[in-house]
């Protein structure tokens, strides 16, 4: 089943999205409630909601859901090769990386949905980022790698819109990154429920999606969602490691190699030139559907001043 919000003739609305139209939820539910209620109540849900009321075609489509939190890994090692080239100016995979699947924490606020246009912040190097995000309905804590999969209410696909320039400054800093990821993240087009992905579940449990992504008609990266280092169960596991997480709770599979964003493209010597104002991202994934973006002017933020020296005293 395919879940998600839009809006139709001004209204906001959340239910189930099919190829004969969209279906709001009976009893006037949000999609953050179904997320908590969980897939086992989905079928007579279902029954309850009645028949289309649309087309997909006579309503706009937002982000299917307002996160309680983002998490974003970096799970694909050939990415990782690619990116800290052009980020850090060395090509390599450090040995911390393959011991946990690492992640940031990016902001839940700045969500937007299919066909959104973006507004960046001042940059000279702005990029997509193609990901698969989990959306949990369970909540936990030190989950179990199967545990962690049995959470997983459904999947959508994610851009981490990235402005590599301050990215890389922030992270000379060790800490990061933040405000070269946190203007923008899209979601969309909707959730897919776990249970339709199964087919493409491999021999060891990977999500063998294929994903595409294309600017302005040019496809720039493809691979196959498969090759990340740790499965999704294994992700919900490790975030929820000491820690708790909870229904809404989304996460980013990190960016895909072979061309998944510029960052990695540049790293490896690459001269396409960075987003600009009226470029049209597009992402696909097998299983799931497209999700598009438009990259809006740039919004100059006020200025923050230097670091002022000090003394460096003890007692005043």
């Amino acid at each position: 089943m395919r879940i998600g919000r839009w809006t139709r003739d001004g209204r906001e609305e959340d239910g189930f999205i099919e190829a004969g139209g969209v279906v709001p939820f009976a009893d006037g539910l949000t999609v953050a409630e179904v997320l908590s209620v969980g897939l086992p109540a989905l079928p007579g849900l279902r029954e309850r909601s009645g028949h289309p009321v649309a087309g997909l075609d006579g309503v706009a489509l937002r982000a299917p859901l307002e996160p309680a939190t983002v998490r974003d890994f970096v799970a694909f090692e050939e990415h990782v090769e690619g990116v800290s080239a052009s980020v850090d100016g060395k090509s390599e995979v450090v040995p911390e990386w393959y011991e946990a699947p690492t992640f940031y924490f990016t902001n839940p606020h700045t969500i937007t949905g299919p066909g959104d246009t973006i507004a960046p912040p001042v940059t000279a190097r702005l990029d997509f980022e193609l990901e698969v995000a989990a959306v949990l309905g369970v909540e936990g804590t030190n989950l179990t790698a199967d545990e962690g999969e049995a959470a997983i209410f459904g999947y959508t696909i994610m851009n981490d819109w990235s402005a590599r320039d301050l990215q890389s400054r922030e992270m000379k800093v060790r800490l990061g990154p933040c405000k070269g990821k946190d203007f923008a993240t899209s979601l969309g087009p909707w959730i897919v429920t776990a249970d339709e992905l199964a087919p493409f579940r491999d021999s060891d449990g990977f999500l063998a999606l294929r994903a595409e992504v294309s600017v302005n008609g040019e496809r720039y990266g493809e691979d196959l969602v498969s090759n990340m280092g740790w499965p999704f169960g294994e992700l919900v596991a490790y975030a929820s490691r000491n820690a708790r997480v909870v229904p809404g709770d989304v996460l980013g599979s990190g960016t895909v190699g072979n061309g998944g964003c510029l960052g990695e493209l540049w790293g490896r010597g690459s001269t396409l030139p960075p987003l600009a104002e009226g470029d049209e991202v597009r992402m696909s994934v097998q299983g799931i559907g497209e999700l598009s973006g438009v990259v809006g002017g740039a919004v100059p933020a006020p200025a923050i001043p230097r670091a002022r020296p000090r003394p460096r005293a003890r007692v005043r």
